[in-house]
């Protein structure tokens, strides 16, 4: 997942080259999608049957140091509860700054995309959440 969103790139870009400030979250949180996202934080998310976003903290525990190929990943699986009624098929992905609503940060496609039906979990095995800025 390399896509910023346009809410990340101004807030780095200012933070960077302007005066402007940008604190980190202290959670990130994973988010599924059954549409495209987009840099705006366009997407349709999934909703109902039990569904809710799945905190990250920002602790060396929770992310993997960057590698040589500029990537960060998740140290442990990520496992979202069992749905109640099915969600569709997740086809993206993206990570917020929030619980709910809030800016959205990065956000990309699945390799493959995934059928979540009643009874189905799921679930991000460690270390293929890859993030990167390139």
């Amino acid at each position: 997942m390399a896509a910023l969103s346009d809410y990340l790139e101004a807030a780095l870009l200012n933070h960077t080259f302007r005066t402007a400030t940008y604190t980190k979250p202290v959670t990130v949180y994973v988010a599924l999608f059954t549409t495209a996202t987009t840099d705006a934080g366009g997407g349709t998310e999934v909703t109902g049957g039990a569904y809710a976003r799945q905190a990250l903290t920002s602790a060396d525990a929770t992310w993997a140091a960057p590698g040589v190929a500029g990537l960060i990943d998740n140290v442990a699986a990520i496992n979202f509860p069992v749905a109640t009624v099915a969600w569709g098929t997740i086809t993206h992905l993206a990570l917020y700054d929030a619980l709910t609503v809030g800016n959205p940060l990065f956000h990309g496609a699945l390799t493959a995309s995934k059928i979540i039906g009643v009874g189905d979990q799921f679930i991000v095995p460690a270390g293929n959440l890859d993030v990167s800025l390139a």
